[in-house]
């Protein structure tokens, strides 16, 4: 047996849950040498050596990696962190980043199910994220996250090796993945800001604050001088930035912003909700500027049920310019343009160039917006 396949290769015994520890004093002295000195000079580091380091046996180390179920959640832990510590890469997935033979992608998006399939803005990443690893001969592996359990599971599947690198969706603060994927041995790439404060990650984003800022700018421009926002979660940055550029372009100051803004979560139903409180809270509203085309639909809905004309009564601007919906609404939506697809593409770019070993700068790349004018507004 090659010394590559006895690394990925996974003991097999008698039933029951192994927690495996042992003193690293049972290893060969040369082993022991190793993982006291892999920080020092080119060495790699073995199997041999997280399981020095995680004081678990090699064949744990070796379930652990192939996600074997017989391993206790201590000794999965110890495991997990020693090769975070040491930059363990299974010999697989070295050959990966070298040859590119598994020729796959991951494609990781941290939103609940629902959201995920009624927000066309997904369909678009989605379609566009294959079509581009298409033409470059790589699969994707879509990977949706809604659970703690996901969250590991996700984590594993990207320690073991089986992609060549992943693309990332992670929004929301609080979500784990940002922070374990700068220690990760997988180069990665994200879409949007992420809650992890990290300058080694790299990001593909979208000019959310002057979006808003433009968008509620028009509405102004128009003579409208009672302008709302109906606002996205204000756990994403993206959700954040759109509302600081309706601040930055009404003046708005904190007493100001409580009144006139109200949640809509980026959904449909939401939006029209939202629309609802902000007519009973300010019923002399006369310009909205939603931070997403789904919501803008939602209060479009919300105000006819009202009463109020769109445009003549209350002008409405969104945000993203989706196909699927800007222009079917009833008048078609006035809308800040953001390429989801570019976006995506420029995502694939720079993960294409780190999996080929360029050495590419960390940091945040961002992609500019525009007004697009339709009836709404």
């Amino acid at each position: 047996m090659t010394a590559e396949t006895a690394e990925a290769s996974t003991f097999t015994g008698t039933g029951g849950t192994d927690d495996g520890r042992i003193g690293t004093s049972r290893l060969p002295r040369e082993v022991r040498g190793a993982v006291s000195t892999q920080t020092q000079g080119e060495h790699r580091p073995t199997l041999e050596d997280v399981a020095a380091l995680a004081g678990v046996s090699r064949a744990t180390v070796s379930r652990v990696v192939n996600d074997s179920p017989r391993v206790s959640p201590e000794a999965k832990e110890s495991v997990y962190s020693a090769i975070r510590e040491l930059g363990y890469v299974p010999n697989r997935a070295a050959r990966t980043l070298v040859t590119r033979r598994t020729g796959a992608v991951a494609v990781v998006i941290s939103e609940p199910e629902s959201k995920i399939f009624d927000d066309p803005r997904f369909a678009t990443v989605v379609r566009a994220a294959a079509g581009r690893l298409g033409e470059l001969d790589a699969a994707m592996v879509l990977m949706l996250v809604h659970s703690p359990e996901d969250e590991a599971r996700t984590e594993r599947f990207l320690l073991g090796g089986h992609v060549d690198g992943a693309l990332l969706f992670t929004p929301h603060r609080g979500d784990p993945l940002p922070s374990a994927m700068a220690t990760l041995p997988i180069p990665a790439v994200f879409g949007g800001r992420p809650w992890a404060a990290d300058h080694r990650l790299h990001l593909v984003d979208t000019d959310n604050r002057e979006g808003g800022r433009i968008g509620s700018r028009h509405l102004m421009d128009l003579g409208r001088r009672r302008i709302v926002s109906v606002t996205g979660p204000l756990d994403e940055h993206a959700a954040i930035d759109r509302l600081d550029g309706w601040r930055l372009a009404t003046g708005a100051n904190e007493a100001e912003t409580a009144l006139l803004t109200e949640s809509g979560h980026f959904a449909r139903q939401g939006g029209e909700r939202a629309m609802r409180a902000l007519l009973d809270r300010v019923p002399d509203l006369d310009g909205v500027f939603a931070a997403s085309d789904l919501m803008a639909a939602g209060a479009i809905d919300a105000l006819r049920m009202a009463g109020r004309r769109v445009p003549e009564d209350v002008a409405v601007v969104g945000f993203d310019d989706q196909p699927a919906v800007a222009p079917h609404t009833s008048p078609p939506l006035t809308t800040i343009a953001q390429d989801a697809s570019e976006q995506v593409r420029r995502m694939v770019h720079r993960l294409t160039r780190l999996i080929a070993g360029e050495d590419v700068p960390p940091g945040r790349e961002v992609l500019p917006v525009h007004l697009v004018r339709r009836g709404s507004a």
